[in-house]
């Protein structure tokens, strides 16, 4: 299964000698390193959440709803060759399931 917003699919879980990829608690992203973790408000990382979502210690749209963040993840995934059909279904069958949005 493919998610994203920002940068583009990847699969969700990753296993390299046993190691799963962290991924957005947001909007589902896949963060491979530090760089696109988010930042915490005293400027330490923060990897739960993507720069994206999450740059200064807080959510960058705090009251979007669900339905907000699969509606702006769904042009980034159909950029990198994603149907929008198909880009809807995954981000409605993952993104429920994120610590933010339980």
């Amino acid at each position: 299964m493919t998610v994203c917003c920002h940068i583009g699919p990847a699969k969700i879980e990753v296993s390299k000698e046993d190691e799963i990829m962290k991924i957005c608690q947001s909007c589902g992203m896949p963060m491979q390193t530090e760089e696109v973790y988010g930042n915490n408000a005293d400027g330490t990382k923060n990897d739960e959440y993507c720069v994206y979502c999450f740059p200064k210690g807080e959510f960058v749209d705090p009251n979007a709803t669900l339905e907000e963040m699969i509606e702006t993840c769904v042009p980034f995934m159909v950029q990198q060759g994603v149907s929008e059909e198909k880009a809807r279904e995954e981000l409605n069958a993952v993104l429920p399931g994120l610590k933010r949005w339980k």
